[in-house]
């Protein structure tokens, strides 16, 4: 039985603005005996005396404490954060320290969560609440990189969703639920006991079989062994998703697998440890500015490219970041050589994300402004990486496990990766690098990792980050090993050898030997193959064969007792040469110290569904030698001598019998020896007269195949791209051709030498065009349009880079507004122009017809005889017409603008006339005859009667006041 111990899950809640909320559905349906202690970490002004602690105890049963500097966590206990202070776990007890960073850089839930991660025993579990910022997405993911559990709310039941979205989008969360609904699966986890497993050793959950289902189950989805990874890593995950699942066996959730094909996505996902950010380990990239990239750049000529892989390069950040360096450190040395790195990993998912270079804001903690404002472009998801960066990266699908590697490389940062590798596999991936650099090149480990048993192929360059310089020696050849010796949950395939295994012959060769043996012998023997190995024991051979001292073998002529063994070679090999069977009597063999006669006989078996040859070789106990009745009647007058003659002739007989048994085994030798001297001669010959051309061919193919490995594997890697970029470009040109159907006004776009580019069909009417127009200059178009001076108009606009706007006229007297803009690419040049004609036609109609209204009512205004003047909405004078300014005898420039209070002496300041003026713009009434009686400046005593009403312009919508001035002088 494994180890276990006692756990108190820890739970890591988090939240901002609108926290205390959801802090309180959380809380309020919470169970209070779920085993777990929660620990809420909140945003709070560093001065501000927080009062979370006494709000939350009234929504629940279980204690809520204010945490003090080592306090001790206890389950079913909740423990509130002080404000102005970080906290961090460590073996279940909580540290404070007080707040030292900027305002900018306060994340104390992350630095909570990531404290977590990296101490909690059990299986650590964080929660993001509603909140601003993206502080705690980090937490989340160093959570779910070490196999928590990971929460947040949904944006939607957010009072702020600024948290938990930034945690979504980072691919952090395993649930997004409600508040209430977090509690409810917070509870079920708890009453499951899945996340006491996570304590008990790996052999008491685990058994090879289910875990090679499992195993075989990803290889189907995804192609990728991971039986060659790290056992207890893949352990780890596998436990993981049991835990969400509320699965306790392993058979249990091999059985979900097999049943939701999703499930073996989602485990493949998280057996994929997607961990890196920008510019991790910063001293790191100092280093390589200061010590490698120098090194790489010597004796280089300006079109050698710099040629970098990063295998593992999950989402991209740890490809790009050396790009920017190197981009920063050319820059900084003035020159300027391309730039190649090679991005792969296994994970198609991440891939895309990386050839998209967007990321989230929270980057801004990684990268300085000054590298965002540079390399970044900000857009509605983050920042992307910029167009420049992007093309020197180019990112495709492998699987090192298998795939080539890439070749005359200057360096390899494999970062983190080889941690998560089992020994065969790192093994095979240190030859790859070796192979793949060249002389001096360097290789870029993790921190935690280091080359290990193969520091004869790598020196080492810098020690504090593991950066290794290629050794010039050769490189080792790189073969299939077989995995079972390092990960026995390997799926076994059998395969078929030349001399199958004494359990396949069961059906076969031991039948034919059992009817043999029934019919003619039944004395103990064992079943041979070829190679003299014994395949079976058949009854007790213990007299006849024991084992050797030393190594184990099944060697039949070694496993022979004294005396036995010349014989028992010379009747195999007759057996062998003849194909027959052969016997061989009158055998001394010793055992317990005595000397016994046997019988060997060797029979040939055929076994035709392996073409394998087999032999029976059975051991008889010869008859001992009888005397007649003579010798036993007078046993004083015979026995002495008798026995002495006796014993003399036995001996002579089996000296005799020995030595014609070593001359035939002698001269059998010898007949071999002769023809397999002469077989070799011929042989060696043969062989040293091709040798040095099979060593030239085998150099030559070689290193072809080892060139012709690497440019696939490029050539794959590019058409990757290839494939990616058509795709895009297809894309965008399918939406430029949706585009264009759908906009109704003609479209015309012309290169910078004036040639035709596109067009849509609105403007094939309009300009005259035909589909084999493309690429004709526009002067050999005859449009349907009268465009004086065209070419004039764009060649204008191409130098000047500016746009204009110029009224047409078709030839049918439709009128167009034609405007010219450049054309500018992607790299910002102006590259030809875009010629659009807008359809005003209805608007030059309808302005032509509001000039003629116009017209007209001034010509009806200047004819009426009577005085006529319009006041603005502060009363004073706009216009007149010619019968104000003659009867009253003023001019235009002593009147304009005027309030009509002041006209004159003040001859129309009248009470009344302002109140009646003032309703109209008020009230929007009118007035008539209002009489008004003066003696006017220049015409005398008048009496005038005076009607007003109000109007409004069509155009500007401005309230006016049309006054009529009528003279009643003489007819009153």
């Amino acid at each position: 039985m494994g180890s276990r111990k006692t756990i108190c899950p820890i739970v890591g809640v988090g939240a901002s603005a609108g926290g205390l909320e959801s802090f309180s559905r959380l809380l309020r349906n919470l169970p209070v005996d779920t085993g777990m202690a929660f620990v809420l970490v909140q945003h709070m002004e560093p001065k501000h005396k927080s009062i979370l602690a006494d709000i939350l105890s009234r929504t629940t049963n279980m204690p809520v404490i204010d945490v003090k500097n080592k306090t001790v966590v206890k389950p079913d206990h909740i423990y509130v954060i002080p404000a102005g202070m970080d906290a961090t776990v460590l073996k279940g007890t909580l540290y404070l320290v007080p707040r030292t960073e900027k305002v900018s850089q306060y994340k104390p839930i992350d630095t909570f969560l990531e404290s977590l991660a990296k101490n909690q025993n059990g299986t650590p579990i964080g929660v993001i609440l509603s909140g601003n910022g993206t502080d705690g997405s980090q937490g989340l993911r160093a959570i779910k990189t070490v196999g928590g559990i990971t929460f947040a709310q949904t944006p939607e039941s957010s009072k702020y969703d600024g948290m938990p979205q930034s945690a979504i989008t980072l691919g952090a969360v395993d649930f997004v639920l409600t508040p209430e609904e977090i509690a409810g699966k917070l509870g079920k986890i708890a009453c499951s006991g899945v996340l006491k497993k996570i304590e008990i050793e790996t052999d008491e959950l685990f058994n090879a079989d289910e875990l090679n289902k499992v195993f075989m189950m990803l290889y189907t989805v995804s192609g990728t062994n991971f039986a060659e990874y790290k056992q207890l890593t893949i352990q780890r995950r596998i436990l993981r998703r049991m835990g969400l699942h509320l699965i306790q066996k392993l058979d249990d959730y091999v059985d979900y697998l097999g049943q939701n094909p999703a499930e073996v996505a989602a485990l493949h996902q998280d057996l994929l440890i997607n961990v890196t950010s920008f510019f991790r380990d910063f001293e790191a990239f100092e280093t390589l500015k200061k010590l490698i990239f120098p090194s790489i750049m010597e004796n280089r000529t300006p079109d050698e490219t710099v040629r970098v892989w990063v295998p593992g390069c999950s989402t991209g950040e740890e490809a790009y970041s050396i790009a920017i360096f190197l981009t920063e450190y050319l820059e900084s040395i003035a020159i300027n050589i391309p730039i190649q790195i090679f991005a792969t990993d296994v994970n198609e998912t991440v891939i895309e994300r990386a050839r998209a270079g967007i990321y989230p804001r929270t980057i801004e903690n990684d990268v300085s402004s000054e590298r965002l404002r540079r390399f970044f472009v900000k857009v509605e998801e983050g920042y992307q990486i910029n167009r420049k960066v992007r093309d020197m990266c180019i990112f495709a699908r492998q699987d090192i496990s298998k795939d080539p590697p890439f070749s005359r490389l200057d360096m390899i940062s494999c970062r983190n990766v080889m941690i998560y590798l089992g020994p065969v596999l790192q093994k095979k991936m240190f030859a790859f690098f070796h192979y793949a650099l060249k002389p001096k090149g360097f290789l870029f480990l993790g921190t935690s990792e280091s080359v290990g048993v193969y520091s004869d192929l790598f020196d080492l360059a810098d020690k504090k980050y593991k950066i290794y310089l290629k050794k010039s020696v050769s490189t080792p050849l790189i073969y299939d090993c077989p995995f079972n010796e390092y990960a026995p949950t390997i799926e076994k395939i059998e395969v078929k050898s030349q001399y199958p295994a004494a359990e396949r012959l069961i059906s076969d060769v031991k039948e034919q030997s059992d009817r043999i043996v029934i019919n003619k012998f039944a004395p103990a023997g064992v079943i041979i193959n070829e190679a003299l190995e014994v395949i079976q024991f058949r009854g007790h051979t213990g007299a006849y064969l024991e084992h050797a001292s030393g190594t184990p073998s099944l060697n039949l002529l070694k496993m022979a007792r004294d005396g036995l063994l010349l014989g028992l070679r010379a009747a195999v090999n007759q057996a062998k040469k003849e194909n027959r069977p052969f016997t061989k009597e009158g055998l001394h063999v010793i055992y317990n110290g005595q000397s016994k006669i046997v019988s060997v006989h060797v029979i040939p078996i055929e076994e035709s569904s392996y073409k394998a040859r087999y032999f029976l070789v059975l051991f008889e106990n010869a008859a001992l030698p009888t005397f007649s009745k003579g010798w036993n009647t007078h046993p004083n007058l015979r026995r002495k001598g008798q026995i002495k003659q006796q014993d003399e002739n036995r001996e002579i007989v089996r000296l005799k019998e020995e030595l014609i048994v070593n001359k035939e085994y002698l001269h059998s030798v010898i007949d071999q020896h002769e023809s397999a001297n002469e077989a070799l001669r011929a042989a060696n010959e043969e062989i040293q007269s091709s040798n040095e051309e099979l060593q030239s061919m085998n150099e030559e193919l070689e290193t072809a195949k080892e060139e012709l490995q690497s440019i696939n594997e490029e050539l794959m890697t590019l058409n990757d791209e290839l494939h990616h970029r058509n795709q895009e470009l297809n894309d965008i040109n399918s939406d430029v051709q949706n585009l264009f159907r759908c906009i109704d006004i003609p479209v015309v776009i012309l290169t910078g030498a004036l040639c035709i580019r596109r067009f849509n069909y609105p403007a094939e009417k309009l300009l005259n065009l035909i589909a084999t127009d493309v690429g004709r200059p526009i002067s050999n178009i005859n449009p349907n349009v009268n465009i004086p001076d065209l070419e004039q108009e764009i060649l204008e606009v191409i130098d000047k880079f500016i746009s204009k706007e110029k009224e047409v006229q078709d030839k049918w007297g439709f009128w167009y507004s034609m405007q010219i803009r450049p054309y500018k690419t992607a790299e910002n040049k102006i590259n030809g122009v875009v010629l659009t004609f807008v359809d005003i036609d209805a608007l030059k109609n309808s302005l032509t017809l509001s000039q003629e209204a116009c017209e007209y009512a001034e010509a009806i205004v200047e004819t009426v005889r009577e005085p006529l003047l319009v006041l603005d909405a502060n009363l004073h004078l706009t216009s007149a017409n010619m019968a104000f300014y003659h009867t009253f005898r003023v001019t235009p420039e002593e009147t304009r603008n005027q309030l009509i209070f002041d006209m004159g002496n003040g001859q129309w300041n009248i009470p009344r006339l302002r109140e009646l003026l003032t309703d109209i713009l008020c009230n929007n009434t009118i007035f008539t005859d209002f009489k008004v009686e003066y003696d006017f400046p220049n015409i005398g005593r008048r009496t005038m009667l005076v009607n007003a009403r109000p109007i409004i312009t069509l155009k500007t919508r401005v309230k006016l006041i049309l006054m009529a001035i009528e003279d009643i002088t003489d007819g009153k």
